[in-house]
């Protein structure tokens, strides 16, 4: 019986072979895996879900600036963290600080981008046709529409707690005297009056334009955005048709 206990069992050779690699352990070889200053893998948030996908260059920076606008409207530009922006975009601080090197270009760069839109915008308006009555309407209308579409837009440029900044102030103020300035040169050659006393004037309209507007944003929808528009262009167009007239 004891021979029979300690027998043993010769296998095949191939069959052992079979058998041992069969119990190796699989080993998947894997390149460095890159990861953030948090420590984490760089295709995971915080909270290990997945990251966005990589994208060109160009739409890769239009997701940051959206996600930076989103942050800077909800807590102000000094209460923004670019660790929020980076969380908010789905990508890693790296990544974010690749397109944007601090927090103020980043916001600078969202405010070129709207302060140009709304040029855009406002400048078309204006030279939509050449009946002044038809162009004030235009512009208080360009205008409100730009707010209604895009009211975190409209509150990042003009309601930013970086106002008084030199470089966000003399870009607010590049807007206000181009459009103004765009408005006094109508005014004038439709008045005759001296450039000064038009660029005033175009100041007045401007000025008009963005309190009005932003009085608006904040009735939330209870004022229809047409009647409001049409009650400042009125206000507007009364005051500035009392002027002489060219002959």
């Amino acid at each position: 019986m004891y021979a029979r206990r300690c027998r043993r069992v010769i296998l095949p050779a191939r069959r052992v072979e079979a058998t041992a690699r069969e119990r190796r352990p699989t080993v998947v070889h894997q390149g460095p895996v890159e990861r953030g200053q948090d420590g984490k893998p760089a295709g995971q948030t915080r909270s290990g879900t997945q990251r966005s996908a990589r994208l060109p260059r160009d739409e890769r920076r239009v997701q940051l600036l959206a996600a930076a606008q989103e942050v800077f409207v909800a807590n102000g530009y000094h209460g923004a963290a670019m660790d929020e922006i980076a969380e908010t975009a789905r990508v890693s601080k790296p990544v974010l600080y690749q397109h944007f090197p601090s927090k103020r270009e980043l916001y600078l760069a969202l405010l070129d981008s709207h302060l140009s839109a709304l040029t855009d915008l406002m400048l078309g308006a204006l030279n939509s046709t050449t009946d002044n009555d038809d162009r004030v309407q235009a512009v208080m209308r360009a205008y409100y529409h730009f707010i209604a579409s895009d009211d975190q837009a409209h509150r990042l440029v003009f309601e930013s707690d970086l106002v008084n900044d030199p470089d966000v102030s003399a870009r607010l103020e590049t807007f206000n005297k181009t459009f103004a300035d765009a408005i006094a040169k109508v005014i004038a050659e439709d008045t005759k009056l001296p450039l000064l006393e038009a660029q005033l004037l175009g100041r007045g309209l401007s000025g008009m334009a963005q309190v009005s507007a932003r009085y608006w944003l904040e009735t939330d929808g209870d004022l229809d955005l047409d009647v409001a528009s049409d009650l400042i262009y009125r206000l507007a167009w009364r005051g500035i048709s009392r002027f002489p007239k060219e002959s």
